[in-house]
């Protein structure tokens, strides 16, 4: 067993500037799109929008920050525009039912034309139509209907008049109506005259006036029907008029869109309509009487006759690509709108508004999954309208039956779509568990790879990537240095120098934020010091909080030890995250060994601070020590292990070899160095594990002993299988070459030991027996010591 004391060559791998393939980005060959270490996910995007089939809908996969949206948008986009343009949707008037507007399907642009011939068709026969009904002809045969009508009444009554008088009965008009009355030399008698008249010549009068009254009753009833006889003929006529009027204007119109059923069937139903109510074409205040009064202005009445373009593709070249951002029911799907008139809400067809389903109709939808998952009944509309291929605009109210009001029901629209879901591998997982209709549904996975392998044509490929972001975001071009630069900070933030972090989005801010100070010391190029300047101010401006627990750390207030030595505690590395942010700050912990029945409690679990994880490494390190120390007799060890002047979860396995560490030294009363911190999991078999977050945890400790003051023996033991993962700060650096800080590597537990206690580990010899006064011998010696304590003490209490 040997540790290694790392070199400086081994804390940091440059990326040396004669591998980057240009001497400033614009120098770079232009080789398209650059999409570095994704060919997986490519590969997957390819088939799934190439696969046809029903259903085959992708989600692509990958955490926040790889650019998944851009790759995805970019690629459509690219795909999109050799393919077919989707057709135009309008929804119109249905004259058999207001409440269920028709759609029409017509080819990209010609729903705005349709739009504009309507327009322009209402707007003709708005002057054509009074014109014509206003014209000498009309009059003139309106005039002649009345004429003949009134002369027929009249023709009537005056027969009828002149056969009364000629038998002594006058008919007179009066204001109440007619009136038959008795006659004396044609005039009418007066009721003192009539009553001298004998008895019998009244009555004969009073009988031929009751006579006559019937016949002015027959007669007076057929008017109203000679009166309809002359409106029905009124009503031919301005059918007529209408049909003549109205006939020269679409001739045109059916000829133009002869190839489209739809709308001539929709243009045949306006010129029916049109003429059936032709009032509707007239003002009230030229209204003939012959023509019903309108109630409504007539640009209230006209709008039945305009069209609703819901899906305009006139200036699309290829298929839709569309985002939605925001997935509500009512984005998606679309919407009815209201209008508040005489205190009421009304609507019509054209209140209804399109949705993202709409626009993307032909083409692609992306979505994010948790935004849409996060709003009510739109992913089972989703769904609904992936089952169904197609869109019905519905209100969420009458969709839940929680009103029972008169709506619209617009005509459902076929749906032909290819759905792009955008999440995490996490919601992926809980889709996958428990909705059964997910994978029925979206079959295509799209994996987005975090990194990639750190090679010398990968270091190309993101060379090319960074001279491409800079040419898309008309930034200051980047030397060389400078773009070597980065790719470190892709190492150091893929947390491993044999890879680069592919989070896009974070190389992206880098380059803008270097291209804002370059800019601003009023440089031509984006240098390597304006690249480290913009790394150092995006730390700063997260560091207050790791400078405030670091200041309690230097004012003693949370105690830790970087100077002498002291048993059963140890200095344990742990990472602290505030954001996307991380640090690492030394945490104590102590251990005591006393007599006791072999169980190790984890104080941190039994206050519940304790995560699962860190139960588990306390859980295999009581197993390796019984593992080792138990093979003969039971172990009469009772022992605590605790985090101090900890107050919050703690979650992980990686402290576990220091805490491996301090129950030995508290059992064998060894001294631990203080100026020496250790991180690192351990197994049963006291192997050293890798863990995460090693570069931080080696600078929380490095910036507490440079604040304190290096002394040159200080340091960080590390796992071994770790040092790949090392891409640590200059200054840490630069503080081992000058030997006052050093970083060690171990494989075993007992090599931490060793470097902790300044002692032998000890071997296991043919007798299995440990050296003596190696540290395993000492630990056999006091669990000896404990063993016959514990014997002594069942024997004292048996003789009791």
């Amino acid at each position: 067993m040997t540790a290694i004391t790392l070199k400086p060559d081994d804390l940091y791998t440059s990326c040396h500037p004669g591998d980057i393939p240009y001497a400033v980005t614009s120098d770079a060959v232009a080789c398209g799109a650059v999409i570095p270490g994704q060919q997986r996910a490519l590969d997957a995007i390819e088939f799934g929008v190439g696969m046809r089939r029903d259903n085959y809908h992708l989600y692509v996969a990958g955490s926040n920050g790889l650019g998944k949206h851009a790759v995805v948008n970019r690629l459509l986009k690219q795909l999109a525009a050799d393919q077919e343009t989707p057709p135009d949707w309008c929804y119109v008037n249905n004259p058999e039912g207001f409440y269920a507007p028709n759609a029409i399907e017509l080819p990209a642009g010609m729903g705005v034309q349709l739009r504009q011939d309507m327009s322009r068709l209402i707007r003709d026969l708005s002057i054509a139509v009074p014109a014509a009904f206003e014209s000498d002809e009309y009059r003139s045969r309106v005039q002649q209907i009345e004429d003949r009508s009134e002369e027929k009444k009249e023709h009537t009554l005056g027969e009828l008049a002149d056969r009364a008088l000629g038998q002594g009965v006058l008919l007179t008009r009066t204001e109440s109506g007619y009136k038959l009355s008795p006659t004396n030399s044609d005039q009418p008698m007066e009721a003192d005259e009539f009553k001298q008249l004998r008895q019998v010549e009244q009555d004969r009068i009073e009988a031929l006036i009751d006579a006559l009254k019937q016949e002015l009753k027959a007669v007076l009833l057929k008017i109203p029907a000679w009166a309809k006889e002359a409106m029905e003929k009124l009503r031919e006529l301005n059918r007529s008029l209408a049909s003549s009027t109205v006939d020269q204007y679409f001739p045109e119109l059916l000829q133009k869109y002869a190839a489209l059923p739809g709308v001539t069937a929709y243009l045949g139903s306006v010129h029916d309509d049109i003429i059936a109510k032709i009032e509707d074409f007239l003002p009230d205040e030229s209204a003939d009487p012959g023509i019903e009064n309108r109630q409504q202005p007539a640009s209230a009445e006209l709008q039945r006759f305009e069209v609703n373009v819901l899906v305009d593709n006139s200036q699309l070249q290829g298929v839709p690509v569309i985002y939605e951002d925001n997935p509500t029911y009512n984005n998606l799907a679309g919407r009815i709108e209201h209008i508040a008139e005489y205190g009421t809400m009304i609507t019509n067809f054209s209140l209804i508004k399109p949705g993202a389903l709409h626009r993307a109709n032909g083409g692609y939808l992306i979505l994010d999954a948790d935004k849409i998952l996060n709003h009510d009944f739109a992913w089972e509309l989703l769904k609904r309208a992936l089952y169904a291929k197609e869109i019905r605009i519905e209100t969420l109210e009458h969709a839940l039956s929680l009103v029972n009001t008169i709506s619209l029901e617009p005509q459902t629209i076929p749906l032909h779509i290819k759905l792009i879901l955008v999440g995490s591998h996490s919601i992926y997982g809980l889709l996958k568990s428990h909705d059964p209709e997910f994978d029925e549904l979206f079959k295509v996975m799209v994996d987005f790879a975090g990194d990639l392998i750190r090679d010398a044509a990968s270091t190309q490929q993101f060379a090319a990537l960074i001279a491409d972001m800079v040419k898309q975001n008309d930034l200051l071009v980047v030397t060389r240095d400078a773009a070597a630069r980065i790719i470190e900070y892709a190492s150091r933030e893929a947390d491993d120098a044999e890879k680069l972090s592919l989070h896009l989005g974070c190389i992206k801010d880098l380059l803008m934020e270097s291209d804002y100070w370059a800019r601003g010391d009023k440089h031509q190029q984006i240098s390597r010091r304006d690249v480290q300047q913009a790394i150092d101010a995006r730390l700063y401006r997260c560091d207050q909080l790791r400078e405030i627990m670091h200041e309690e750390i230097l004012r003693n207030t949370v105690l830790i030890d970087t100077r002498g030595e002291c048993a059963g505690q140890v200095n344990a590395l742990t990472v602290i995250h505030s954001g996307d942010f991380s640090f690492g700050q030394p945490s104590r912990i102590t251990a005591t060994a006393h007599l006791g029945d072999g169980k190790v409690v984890d104080i941190e679990r039994e206050v519940e601070l304790g995560g699962p994880i860190h139960s588990k490494g306390v859980l295999i390190l009581s197993s390796c020590l019984a593992h080792r120390y138990a093979q003969k007799q039971t172990l009469a060890l009772g022992a605590t292990l605790v985090f101090e002047q900890n107050y919050a979860e703690v979650e992980g396995d990686s402290a576990s070899v220091a805490e491996f560490c301090a129950l030995l030294s508290a059992l064998a009363k060894l001294p631990i160095r203080q100026d020496l911190a250790v991180t690192g999991s351990m197994n049963q078999f006291g192997q050293v594990q890798a863990i995460g977050g090693v570069n931080q945890k080696i600078e929380g400790f490095y910036d507490i002993c440079n604040t304190r003051g290096l002394t040159g023996a200080q340091g960080v033991i590390i796992p071994c299988a770790n040092i790949k993962h090392l891409m640590l700060r200059q200054d840490v650096v630069d503080a081992v070459v000058q030997k006052k800080f050093h970083i060690t590597a171990i494989d075993e537990v007992d090599e931490a030991l060793e470097l902790l206690t300044g002692l032998l580990a000890g071997e296991l010899d043919k007798k299995d027996n440990y050296a003596q006064g190696s540290i395993n011998a000492l630990v056999v010696e006091r669990l000896d010591e404990l063993h016959k304590l514990h014997k002594q003490s069942s024997d004292d209490e048996h003789d009791e």
